[in-house]
């Protein structure tokens, strides 16, 4: 299983982003593929929140666009929602203390967590994921 950050999916709709290309074309890979491909609903909502944010974006979705696009990624048969464990606050913990710090990080760490929790890997284009130990995370690749 891969856990798709929001970062990701931000620059597949972004056509203006130096990143869109690597990331649309590794949804699109991903969705059409065998391998489970896990969406976070803080993911989604990050989506959400920030793909419709005008200050963001010259042009953001509108909320119906947004939830769309979302309803279909999650279409796709590859997609699941992936959920915490019972164990999921222990080991945010575990992953928050060597950092010295939780703030900006705590996302990251959620996602971190349920990536351990489903034995899955994180892609993200954010390279604050190497800090966590036994993660496995890449950045998005075309073809």
């Amino acid at each position: 299983m891969q856990i798709v950050d929001a970062n990701v999916l931000l620059y597949a709709v972004n056509e203006d982003s130096p990143h869109h290309l690597s990331a649309v074309q590794w949804l699109d890979r991903a969705l059409a593929g065998q391998q489970v491909v896990g969406f976070a609903w803080i993911v989604v909502l990050a989506f959400l929140r920030l793909a419709t944010n005008q200050r963001l974006f010259p042009a953001p979705l509108s909320l119906d666009d947004a939830v769309d696009v979302v309803r279909g990624w999650m279409a796709r048969p590859a997609a699941v929602v992936v959920t915490p464990t019972g164990r999921h606050l222990s080991l945010l913990q575990e992953l928050l203390e060597p950092t010295g710090t939780a703030a900006n990080l705590v996302n990251d760490a959620h996602l971190a967590a349920l990536a351990l929790e489903h034995g899955a890997q994180v892609i993200s284009f954010d390279h604050d994921f190497a800090r966590f130990p036994g993660l496995r995370w890449a950045l998005p690749s075309g073809p």
